[in-house]
């Protein structure tokens, strides 16, 4: 039996306060995750957003931004690839993978829709629908 029943969050720290307020924006105004609570203000503020099956947690952080290793991507669930990634380059964000169908090579074999972009924050995220 495993210990672990599924992710709880994902953090990102951002390095400005200018930073923080553009990833926020990102996430609520483009993406439209809705907050679950916030707290502190400057360097010490954070939030933490509703993805719908865990959360994403956003650090104000200052000067520490990216000192803690590197994640190769996150993925957000959605039944809609396309439309977020219409929201993502309607916003100005670069998109890196366009809408793709693919089956992943497993046993069974797992069709998917995909689709990746950077984030405010050089935060690679992609976009994933199972078919």
């Amino acid at each position: 039996m495993s210990l672990i029943k599924g992710t709880h969050h994902v953090a990102l720290k951002c390095g400005s306060a200018e930073e923080y307020a553009k990833t926020i924006a990102f996430y609520t105004e483009t993406l439209g995750l809705e907050t679950l609570r916030s707290w502190g203000e400057g360097d010490e503020a954070g939030i933490m957003l509703n993805t719908g099956n865990s959360i994403l947690e956003i650090f104000a952080a200052g000067k520490t931004a990216g000192t803690t290793g590197s994640i190769n991507h996150y993925s957000l669930a959605t039944d809609d690839v396309d439309a977020c990634v219409e929201a993502v380059r309607k916003a100005g964000y670069q998109i890196t993978m366009e809408p793709t169908e693919l089956v992943i090579p497993s046993t069974p074999g797992f069709p998917v829709r995909i689709a990746f972009c950077i984030g405010p924050v050089g935060e690679e995220i992609e976009f994933f629908t199972e078919k």
